[in-house]
């Protein structure tokens, strides 16, 4: 049986307590687990089937987690996929049929 990869969380620990630092360790995992449950195209339905697309708040959320893709960041990502569905969510039409 193959070993689950376990990432590379050596640079955490530094963000995290670093008083300039950006975010929280709390928000740092907040946004984390929501960007990775965007790895599961149904939850992305049901976030869409909720309306939640057609909320210019929410459109601009997506558009902030873009910084996951940043090296200092995008390692911490388990899911990599989540990271192309972001892509595709910034896109109207794709959040119109996700709808679907």
């Amino acid at each position: 049986m193959a070993e689950a990869a376990v990432p590379d969380t050596s640079g955490l620990a530094e963000a995290i307590t670093d008083p300039h630092a950006e975010f929280t360790k709390e928000r740092f995992e907040v946004e984390l687990e929501f960007l990775q449950c965007l790895a599961n195209p149904w939850y992305i339905n049901i976030i869409a089937q909720q309306g939640y697309f057609d909320k210019p708040e929410f459109i601009n959320y997506l558009n902030y987690l873009q910084y996951w893709k940043k090296p200092e960041y995008v390692k911490f990502v388990v899911y990599p996929h989540a990271l192309a569905f972001l892509d595709l969510l910034q896109t109207k039409e794709f959040r119109e049929e996700i709808k679907k």
